[in-house]
């Protein structure tokens, strides 16, 4: 018989194991760890909060507002205790539905992670196999940075987070609301396009409400104009800005003011010697002896424009945008935002640029890399045909695709030596990886690599019929035709461009490259063209615009924590 002291020591027992029990570390699980808000706001940095329900490590790989040093970086591991929590700044990818965090146990070092052509909510659903590897590097102050890694550490724990990006109720979904929030966004592209091409009737040099006539050379007034806007525009968004002048020598001995720049600099605090340049021309093509006839009346094409919308007003106004939006950030390294004269000239701007500011003047500094945006925006997710009844698209002879067909959305990457190899594996792995998640097309693009087979004229056009035509393509080029070469020649620099429908376009290097026309081109609306999405040219418009400038964004802050050099100067 027990003693009663020893019997209610035993009823007591149930009790203190409980209490016992609760003090152990249960398996993690998802439900470990709370995270306000429930829903991310999609295209912005905002509070995200992190509660621990028992001691773990999460893996959150976003883009997130470094607090110790005030620069934007990509991932990091953070450990937590139970209970405790933690606010970081993240940047909730603009065009995707979900974020996702990653537990596991306190102190990991190693990490599994995604295929650079998927999203992480695709690599979640596979299982999540170790495809690539990461590892947290530990820092004296802030958060802990990510490297590549050769081991995976094992199994985690994903946690999906939902995220919506608001609609802006100042326009339509046919006007593009999906797409005018965020830190950028392409209904602001858009608008900055039409400021620029508005033909109204106006006042001197142009006598045009937008600016028109841009042909650089012979200090035309209407170029000179149109450069004292952009540096007004530069300026206000807190940039240095300087007015680069060259001289060029044409074949008769005569000097010409051909390379007129506007650059705007915001100088690194870690780096200020290493430059980020993103740049696009501003000038149009020049009207020849024939005069500025609209092929859609005469039947034929002539040459040259007034207004150049999509040669290159657009890729100016993405550049516009960008140097507005990245003025908020600090940055490790230079950044520089470049509109070049003399393209249409033969890179002259550009050219002069690299050649004798850059290279010349400057011998201290490195262009790390050179992001360049020349007709961009006629592309996926437009497509079908051409319209008003213009010519279709040539094939093969000039790479483009015929009728019914997808116009993709081109990433070019160089310097490049052969069209059978990736030469540039760095800039492709990084170009995928921001495309495929923030971006969300990793179902859309595919990357370009020929065979020794193909002709190096058309193997590009070749390899996308072979892979079914996808409508984002990544691939290295041997040729250059834009500003980007001037870079890779003159300074060995790693470029990346972005681009559209070229040489099909009907209304390339035309009085008709308008706004109005671009948008006419990317109408996939019934009855118009039963293609695709059945939407506006004005939605796909601002769908396509959007897409391209997020991404040079992304690569923007991706390139300033870590440049992709040239392989060739290895």
């Amino acid at each position: 018989m027990l003693k009663p002291c020893a019997a209610a020591f035993l009823f007591l027992l149930p009790a203190l194991a409980g209490c016992l029990d609760s003090e152990e570390i249960q398996p993690l699980s998802a439900g470990d760890l709370t995270v306000a808000p429930q829903v991310l706001t999609g295209g912005e940095f905002q509070p995200l909060v992190l509660t621990a329900g028992q001691p773990m490590a999460v893996y959150v790989p976003y883009l997130l507002l470094n607090p110790a040093t005030g620069y934007i970086q990509n991932s990091t591991v953070i450990d937590l205790a139970l209970g405790e929590t933690v606010q970081l700044q993240m940047l909730a990818p603009p065009r995707i539905d979900s974020v996702y965090l990653f537990i596991s146990e306190s102190g990991r070092q190693h990490w599994p992670a995604r295929d650079p052509g998927e999203s992480w909510e695709m690599w979640v659903v596979r299982g999540m196999p170790a495809v690539t590897m990461v590892e947290r590097v530990p820092q004296e102050t802030g958060f802990d940075a990510i490297n590549a890694s050769s081991e995976d550490g094992g199994r985690v724990i994903p946690l999906r987070v939902p995220v919506m990006r608001l609609q802006s109720p100042a326009y339509t979904l046919d006007e593009g609301s999906r797409y005018a929030t965020g830190v950028i966004d392409g209904r602001s592209v858009f608008n900055t396009i039409h400021m620029l091409t508005d033909d109204t009737p106006g006042l001197p040099p142009d006598l045009a409400e937008g600016y028109l006539d841009r042909w650089a050379g012979q200090g035309n007034s209407a170029y000179e104009d149109a450069a004292q806007f952009l540096i007004g525009e530069l300026e206000s968004y807190g940039l240095d800005v300087q007015a680069h002048r060259f001289q060029f020598t044409d074949i008769l001995g005569m000097q010409n003011p051909e390379a007129y720049n506007i650059c705007g600099y915001r100088y690194g605090t870690l780096y200020p010697n290493e430059w980020l340049v993103f740049g696009a021309h501003f000038d149009v093509a020049p009207p020849t002896n024939a005069g500025l006839l609209d092929p859609h009346v005469t039947g034929s094409r002539s040459y040259g424009t007034r207004v150049g919308a999509y040669d290159n007003t657009a890729g100016t106004s993405m550049v516009l945008n960008v140097a507005e939006a990245m003025s908020d950030f600090a940055s490790r390294r230079t950044m520089v935002f470049c509109l070049w004269s003399g393209e249409e000239g033969g890179k002259r701007g550009s050219d002069y640029w690299t050649e004798y500011y850059v290279k010349g003047d400057h011998p201290e500094v490195t262009v790390t890399n050179y992001v360049n945006l020349d007709m961009a925006g006629v592309n996926w997710p437009g497509g079908g045909g051409a319209p008003h009844g213009d010519p279709d698209p040539q094939p093969a002879e000039s790479g483009y695709p015929k009728d019914s067909e997808v116009w993709p959305l081109r990433l070019y990457i160089g310097p490049s030596l052969d069209h059978n190899a990736v030469n540039q594996p760095g800039m492709v792995h990084l170009t995928r990886w921001v495309g495929a998640d923030a971006i969300n097309v990793s179902a859309q693009m595919d990357v370009l690599v020929g065979n020794e087979s193909d002709d190096a004229a058309t193997w590009k056009y070749d390899v996308w019929l072979r892979q079914e035509r996808p409508e984002v393509i990544v691939y290295e080029d041997t040729t250059a035709r834009s500003d980007h070469a001037s870079f890779q020649d003159n300074l060995g620099t790693i470029t990346l461009g972005y681009g559209g429908l070229v040489d099909g376009y009907w209304c390339y290097h035309q009085t008709c490259d308008t706004l109005e026309e671009m948008t006419e081109w990317m109408d996939n609306s019934a009855p118009a063209r039963p293609y695709g999405n059945n939407a506006t040219g004005e939605e796909n418009m601002v769908n396509s615009l959007d897409i391209i400038t997020w991404w040079a964004l992304y690569m923007f802050f991706h390139l300033d924590e870590k440049p992709v050099l040239n392989t060739y100067l290895d």
